[in-house]
């Protein structure tokens, strides 16, 4: 099975970024200024915002929702080339199933972070969780003994860093709190092998780090 699974190449990155372009072209069809990066009504109903969220259980389903949203189209281009570059990666080295438990886990970081330092903004893409997977890069890189800061995932991880803080109305929050619980993750699922977490217990520890996400973003916003 294993031997079958690395023959297959990357598939599960391939899937995400097919959802996130389906998403882009079903906004853009409903309105064609999503192409341009204008607010159309569809990204409302799926972006994250902290009084939207409060409304009830029946609105929760924008902390997963929001991370297939863009706002123009070098929105989405930038994060699915990093997401196909990353995600690739990290698919090949931890396997199918923890890479799509980690990829919703960061995209759930990501919305806490935007939740917790910007609640009036409304928030989307899938940077949170590609964030996210930058930072379990760089902790691989640091587990064994590499300093990501001399590796090009620390020049990427700064540039993008420097982009958050600099250029107006990005989810400074959800850029953060990605790249948080992406560090987080690496210790279960990066960690060199003689302090590694079982391996059967790897996707249970994935889905509690959603799940506390999940229900930060719901405390921050109740």
């Amino acid at each position: 099975m294993r031997y079958w699974q690395a023959s297959q190449g990357v598939l599960v990155a391939k899937i995400l970024i097919g959802l996130n372009l389906a998403v882009f072209v079903a906004t853009a069809a409903i309105d064609s200024r999503a192409l341009n990066g204008s607010l159309t009504r569809f990204q409302v109903d799926l972006g994250l915002n902290s009084s939207l969220v409060a409304q009830g259980p029946t609105e929760w389903y924008r902390i997963v929702s929001s991370g297939f949203i863009h706002f123009g189209f070098l929105h989405i281009a930038f994060n699915m080339y990093l997401l196909y570059q990353l995600g690739g990666m990290l698919e090949i080295a931890i396997g199918r199933v923890q890479m799509l438990l980690l990829y919703i886990a960061c995209l759930a970081g990501g919305s806490f972070g935007a939740l917790l330092l910007q609640p009036d903004g409304l928030h989307g893409g899938a940077s949170g969780a590609v964030f996210g997977l930058m930072g379990v890069t760089a902790m691989a890189y640091q587990q064994r003994g590499i300093n990501p800061m001399r590796t090009q995932i620390g020049t990427l991880l700064l540039l993008n860093l420097a982009i958050t803080f600099l250029v107006p109305g990005i989810s400074i929050g959800g850029h953060l709190g990605g790249a948080a619980t992406g560090a987080l993750c690496a210790l279960v699922v990066t960690a060199p092998r003689q302090t590694s977490v079982r391996k059967e217990r790897q996707p249970l520890l994935l889905v509690a780090i959603f799940l506390a996400a999940a229900a930060g973003c719901v405390v921050i916003a109740g």
